[in-house]
């Protein structure tokens, strides 16, 4: 995982997947399952997700965006490090606990 930030409603990552095996789908089958058994339950679930013993954190697509270059790929960096900030969940990026920013920061990537 390249890049990430987790947020109370979404969350944003750029992986790189190993070129012999890039199935998305899976990828965020496993991430979300491994997510989903390591958080307390309590959220709201439809009666629908309850039925399919889903739970209610999670919507069912994702999007996906190939990174074209060395420039995209460092705009969407910052765009993720940046959501707390967007979404009104910190003031400062630094302050977003949740957030691969602050791994950037050890390895020097940002100031």
């Amino acid at each position: 995982m390249n890049a990430v930030v987790i947020l109370p409603d979404h969350l944003h990552c750029i992986w790189t997947l190993p070129q012999v095996d890039a199935d998305f789908s899976t990828c965020w089958n496993m991430l979300k399952g491994y997510f989903s058994r390591h958080i307390a339950k309590g959220e709201r679930i439809s009666t629908g997700r309850k039925s399919r013993r889903e739970r209610g954190i999670w919507q069912r697509r994702f999007w996906e965006h190939l990174l074209r270059d060395q420039i995209d790929f460092n705009r969407h960096v910052d765009y993720i490090h940046w959501n707390p900030v967007k979404h009104v969940w910190a003031k400062r990026v630094s302050d977003w606990p949740y957030s691969g920013f602050h791994r950037y920061v050890e390895q020097g990537v940002y100031p």
